[in-house]
């Protein structure tokens, strides 16, 4: 049960129904996860400064249960998300910054209990 918050100083036009999908596609395969049980969140017009500059950018926060507790899943879900974003957002590499979230099966609230006991 990723999820995925994307945070961006880009105007709210930039993220259609259509790039929630393709965002949302896109971490799933990257996360090896199915698409239904992805979480995306997309805040747009924030006033954001990444490296010292307010030039378009995107701070995502990755969140999920076992896929991102090691340097080596997250080298690769970091891989396939940076071409993605930069491909969709017309961004390069320096814009955009990626947190990745080691979640625990007690952290994360489902069906009126937590993932521990589904």
């Amino acid at each position: 049960m990723p999820f995925i918050d994307l945070q961006s100083n880009l105007p709210a036009p930039n993220f259609s129904d259509d790039f929630l999908k393709k965002l949302c596609a896109c971490a799933a395969a990257a996360l090896d996860k199915p698409q239904e049980r992805m979480n995306v969140v997309v805040h747009p017009g924030l006033p954001i400064m990444i490296a010292g500059s307010c030039s378009p950018g995107v701070v995502l926060s990755v969140s999920a249960i076992s896929v991102t507790d090691t340097a080596d899943k997250n080298k690769q879900h970091s891989a396939k998300i940076f071409e993605f974003l930069t491909r969709e957002l017309n961004l390069t590499e320096d814009r955009i910054v990626i947190q990745f979230h080691a979640l625990q099966p007690h952290q994360v609230g489902k069906k009126g209990t937590v993932m521990s006991f589904l």
